[in-house]
């Protein structure tokens, strides 16, 4: 036997000698054989413990729903109770049987929430799974239910988010499958189900949107009322954003779609259904006065903040709203002692047309401290306070000048932009470099020639925001203006922006500003300072936020801003005063919308002033409101500003702003002359009643600057006057009594 053949019998020796089947490794642990076991192991175990479950889950008698709705308790910051809502008629339901119910509605329900309902057991298996999966993994209500299951969670049990509530929902809706018929469970799902503007069940919902019994619902209203489910705040067609409106259509017509698709609906009925828009919401009883626009707008508020509707809706809530008692109380003062006392709605429609809304926000906190919704929760539903549909004109001008400042932006000819750049303010002047060809006018037409920036903001002249716009960059603004908290999906990126023709509300133009006073660091206005649900309390995001605007930024704007209370269209109404404030006026395009937004080192108030015809909604001229001519911001809005102001700040009246500037009519110019008293070419320090383009040397406070004959690239602090003085402006500064005068009509009055 040679070697190699001798190396063949030795390795033959050794494998025969190995004990058969022993493996080695980790196959030694993980055999086919063992993993298929484990796995029908564990199969048993869960069709077991299912068993068991089954057998001991058993459907509760009675709903439990009626006996866990409670109020909402609302509190102001002091903890005093504001409201309860719903102690007395916690749910807003007329249960009715399947009979009253058209088929259309019945089969529209089915269509977008169930196709299978008619055929399933009672639980979607797969969908069920993947909700107690996210559920799991923290992810919240993602995972599908049958209409059986939202039923069951509905009536018997709860809206928490839980593996044992899950578990519990899937037993009990296998067995209610099996008891009952389909018709009493889908009856009793559509008497059930929450709808949005505090109704429960289909009948209350039919008369809450569209004003009829349910027996009277059209293929198109059902087709709304079974999408709205989803999400009925965000698809709320009277306060959804253009977003929600367009995924509520879309809804609708997958709901549709799906009823043809079903043999419920011909396609030629399909294709004549048009979708109906609901009707205006209805005030609920017992929350007349400003606390039901507070009750409305917390619950909006907590929603947004990730609070389920549902289980807000169902009770059982302790809400503590950021509301001084003090401060409202001095705001609403404000409002009748300088407005409502005014108007005589019986003799003048323009009076019957007004409107205001005004917020007030503490910087420091982002809390809104004092609120003014309108005549009343009950008289007038709309929030004054929170819709965005009307323009803040010349409000906007400071966020321009903001932005401009933030991205170091030059003018056409290469001078950086500071509160002392000179623009030309001729009336009607053509926008240089504009995306579309646009020259607007100026307040009442008047032409300015040479002006600072400083002056510009005082007198709001519209010429020369028009060409800052420019000059900066349109997209830039709205960047600017959106980190600031206004709505970018409101803002049309146009020339006419920068006169401020989006939709804005107070509460947005508080945000912008209190962001300034903050010196750039967010502010995003909370109304709700703590939400409980029994022992639990939700957590709020803070309401100051990162610094969107350099502190310089935001600073020089404030500075530049107490030049217009100082010395420009809002002197009338609140200069001279013993604290220190800024602010800004506005006046809209065919004196639609005024509007003052002002504040102090502690205490920022956005006033606006809106014509709303009384029926219909559409929006008027203020024009004549008080018996007198147009309405400016300077007028009525700077008034209640300036009287609520005066009431509410208390000790803080002696509370200075604390700048990182050396630019704007808020702080001295550097190395600034001493005042002369032998009179001059230049206005005097004490301005006359009859206000001029150049400001006074000395304002109330502080001193300002005239602009320089042209402009520089180091802009001088102390400029010297315009080669040719404009013409003094016979309305544009908004003094008089409430903002009147004899502007002629058919204007564009973006003052």
């Amino acid at each position: 036997m040679g070697r190699a053949d001798a190396r063949r019998a030795a390795q033959g020796r050794k494998r025969r000698a190995r004990p058969k089947g022993k493996k080695g490794g980790i196959r030694r642990f993980f055999t086919w054989k063992k993993v298929l076991g484990a796995f029908l192991g564990v199969c048993l175990l869960g069709i077991l413990g299912f068993l068991g479950l089954y057998l001991y889950v058993d459907v509760p008698d009675e709903g439990n729903f009626q006996a866990t709705s409670q109020s909402n308790v609302y509190k102001y910051a002091d903890g005093s109770v504001m409201a309860r809502k719903g102690a007395e008629n916690a749910v807003n339901r007329e249960t009715v049987k399947i009979d009253q119910i058209p088929k259309h509605v019945q089969h529209a329900f089915v269509a977008a929430e169930n196709k299978t309902f008619y055929q399933d057991s009672g639980v979607d298996l797969k969908g069920t799974l993947r909700g107690v999966l996210n559920t799991l993994r923290g992810k919240g209500k993602q995972g599908g239910s049958t209409i059986t299951q939202q039923y069951v969670k509905n009536y018997y049990l709860s809206q928490e988010q839980t593996v044992s509530r899950k578990l519990q929902e899937i037993v009990i809706s296998l067995k209610v499958d099996n008891k009952l018929g389909k018709d009493e469970i889908l009856a009793g799902y559509m008497n059930t189900s929450y709808y949005g503007r505090g109704a429960y069940g289909i009948q209350a919902a039919a008369q809450a949107y569209y004003g009829v019994d349910v027996d009277k619902l059209t293929v198109s209203q059902g087709a709304y009322l079974a999408s709205l489910l989803q999400a009925p705040s965000q698809y709320d067609w009277a306060i959804a954003s253009d977003a929600g409106k367009k995924r509520v259509q879309e809804r609708w017509a997958y709901t549709l779609n799906n009823m043809v698709e079903m043999k419920w609906l011909d396609e030629a009925d399909r294709q004549k259904q048009t979708f109906q828009q609901p009707i205006k919401p209805k005030p609920l009883p017992g929350v007349a006065g400003q606390v039901g626009y507070f009750i409305n707008a917390a619950n909006e508020e907590l929603i947004r903040k990730g609070v389920d509707e549902k289980e807000l809706a169902a009770g059982g809530w302790t809400i503590t709203l950021a509301i001084d008692k003090k401060k409202q109380q001095d705001l609403e003062k404000a409002v009748k002692t300088k407005l409502t006392d005014d108007l005589k709605p019986t003799l003048r429609k323009a009076d019957r047309d007004a409107q205001l809304g005004a917020v007030s926000v503490d910087p420091a906190t982002g809390h809104v401290v004092a609120m003014y919704g309108g005549a009343g929760y009950t008289k007038h539903y709309t929030n004054n306070a929170t819709r965005a549909d009307f323009q803040p004109a010349s409000t906007f001008k400071p966020l321009i000048f903001a932005s401009a400042l933030e991205n170091h932006a030059k003018t056409q000819s290469g001078v950086p932009i500071t509160p002392d750049t000179v623009y030309d303010g001729r009336n009607r002047r053509p926008v240089v470099n504009s995306t579309k060809p646009f020259a607007p006018p100026n307040e009442d037409e008047v032409s300015y020639g040479k002006i600072s920036v400083q002056q510009a903001t005082n007198n709001s002249v519209n010429s020369v925001f028009a060409q800052m716009g420019a000059d900066v960059g349109l997209d830039a603004v709205k960047k600017t203006a959106v980190s600031l908290g206004m709505d970018g999906s409101r803002m049309d990126v146009q020339p006419a922006m920068t006169l401020g023709s989006m939709g804005a509300s107070p509460m947005q133009m508080a945000a912008a500003y209190a962001t300034l006073d903050n010196h750039g660091k967010k502010v995003e206005p909370a109304l709700v300072a703590k939400a409980q649900h029994g022992a639990q309390e939700v957590e709020l995001p803070d309401p100051i936020g990162s610094q969107v605007l350099t502190r310089g930024t935001a600073d020089t704007v404030t500075s530049v801003l107490r030049g217009v209370v100082n010395d420009g269209t809002a002197k009338s109404a609140i200069g001279g005063t013993d604290y220190q404030a800024a602010g800004k006026t506005g006046t809209s395009d065919d004196n639609k919308s005024a509007w003052f937004v002002g504040y102090t080192p502690k205490l920022v108030t956005a006033v606006g002033m809106f014509g709303e015809e009384t029926k219909g909604g559409k929006q008027v001229s203020l024009k004549g409101t008080g018996g007198g001519g147009r309405v400016n911001g300077g007028g009525y809005p700077a008034e209640v500003w300036a009287a609520y102001t005066a009431a509410a700040i208390g000790d803080d009246a002696g509370a200075k702003f604390d700048l990182e500037t050396d630019l704007g009519a808020g702080v001295a110019p550097t190395n600034a002359p001493p005042p002369s008293n032998t009179p001059s070419h230049t206005p005097s320090q004490t301005p006359s009643q009859t206000p001029s383009h150049t400001p006074s040397q000395t304002p109330s406070h502080s001193p300002s600057r005239t602009p320089s004959h042209s402009p520089s690239h180091s802009p001088s602090r102390t400029p010297s006057p315009p080669e040719t003085p404009p013409a003094t402006p016979s309305g544009g500064s908004g003094s008089g009594s409430g903002g009147n005068d004899n502007r002629p009509p058919g204007l564009d009055d973006l003052g």
